[in-house]
């Protein structure tokens, strides 16, 4: 068994071709049952974020399928169109690609805290799907322990930023200030929650759209006003900033519903959405500035970012040695566990004839013995580990056939 990928990101294509395999939670979730279909697919995980959109999947050695053929033909475009934009990474090299990637490494605001949650939800997707298998399951449960053990222990100079944060200082340097303008965000999901509380932070009067035919109780940043997603283009020509940030599959604003608006002063339209919220005709516009995800980067890395980058890389490299260790020795567990049983139950029958022997309450003999076991137990993993630690695979897997050999009948 072996761990594949395939995935295209910001760093290789830009946002309209991203936004051709870009997935809804929903067509994830299809997509991810028809791959699981599948026999040599064991299970599968489908990543689908602005930035990024991976697929994952723990495949039978002598798989011979294509990740990239497959979601190709979910999305009805020709491979050959699109493969340059994609990458496939196996084994060691996919395991250090989540990790780094989780931990907000790979992201194209260095350190963001948003990629965790996105990992974590991806995982979630697939296990309520059950699409997912124990391989998955611990590769990326143990890379968000990784990105939490970082995000502990390593101080970026740009933590907790995300990419409405690096917009907000492009324009203040470009001498827009924040403070006291108005200001739109399109959209309430996670994305335009953590957009509105940072334009509220910078001191401007924020409005956020909400959905009419939400069931619950909708909530929205603290000291932020909310309006009906319909009535978007009634605000808009009070607005001196815009952010749409939606997963809606069509346009929030469009070049005619702009134009109708009539807006009377020049605007700042900020398109967070993959695929696109803002037509881009709109841009063209007089009196409009638009911006996409793909607008706000970060340059080369300081000496300070380096050094936290390689404090961060130490971490991982030790990280992804327990996944490793438990990968290598997933197959072997079930065969330890027997040895340890066998060898409890062995010491339990030596220990019984002196037990029975010692003059005490049948109930204080009873919780001897449990204790016996339990100790005995961790005994015998720290002594089979221990070897598994310190000897070569090869020799160490001879350890445990002997050890097998002891107890045959």
């Amino acid at each position: 068994m072996s761990i594949s990928m395939i995935g295209i990101d910001h760093s290789r294509a830009s946002v309209d071709v991203r936004a051709r395999f870009s997935f809804t939670k929903k067509n994830a979730v299809s997509a991810m049952e028809r791959l699981k279909e599948d026999r040599d697919i064991l299970g599968c995980i489908i990543l689908s974020t602005c930035n990024r959109m991976e697929i994952w999947a723990s495949v039978q050695e002598d798989w011979e399928g294509s990740l990239l053929s497959f979601l190709c033909r979910e999305k009805e475009v020709p491979e050959e169109e699109y493969r340059e934009y994609f990458i496939t990474r196996e084994g060691r090299e996919a395991v250090e690609h989540l990790f780094y990637l989780t931990s907000g490494l790979k992201s194209q605001i260095l350190a963001e805290d948003q990629i965790i949650t996105q990992v974590k939800d991806a995982l979630t997707l697939s296990r309520d799907a059950y699409c997912t298998d124990g391989v998955l399951e611990v590769l990326f449960r143990m890379a968000v322990t990784a990105a939490k053990k970082v995000k502990t222990e390593v101080v970026f100079s740009r933590a907790n930023t995300s990419v409405i944060h690096q917009a907000i200082d492009r324009l203040e340097n470009q001498g827009f200030s924040i403070q006291g303008k108005t200001c739109m965000v399109i959209g309430n999901g996670e994305m335009g929650k953590v957009t509105a509380l940072a334009l509220k932070e910078a001191g401007a009067d924020v409005t956020v759209t909400v959905r009419q035919y939400r069931s619950g109780i909708v909530t929205i940043p603290q000291g932020c006003e909310r309006i009906n997603y319909g009535d978007r283009m009634e605000l808009l020509p009070k607005c001196d900033l815009v952010v749409s940030a939606t997963a809606s599959p069509n346009c929030t604003i469009t070049k005619e519903l702009f134009e109708n608006a009539e807006v009377p002063h020049h605007v700042i339209l900020i398109d967070l959405a993959v695929p696109r919220d803002i037509d881009p005709e709109v841009g063209e516009l007089q009196n409009v500035t638009l911006y996409d995800i793909d607008s706000f980067k970060i340059d080369a890395a300081s000496p300070r970012l380096r050094a936290s980058m390689q404090k961060a890389g130490a971490i991982l490299d030790e990280q992804m040695s327990e996944f490793y260790n438990w990968f290598s020795g997933r197959d072997v567990f079930p065969r330890i566990q027997d040895i340890k049983t066998e060898a409890v139950e062995d010491l339990n029958a030596r220990i019984l004839k002196i037990l029975k022997k010692t003059p005490m309450e049948d109930s204080d003999r009873e919780k001897l013995l449990k204790a016996i076991d339990t100790a005995a137990g961790k005994v015998v993993n720290k002594m089979i580990f221990g070897l598994r630690d310190s000897l070569e695979q090869d020799a160490f897997m001879e350890c445990v056939a002997g050890l097998e050999k002891v107890y045959e009948d």
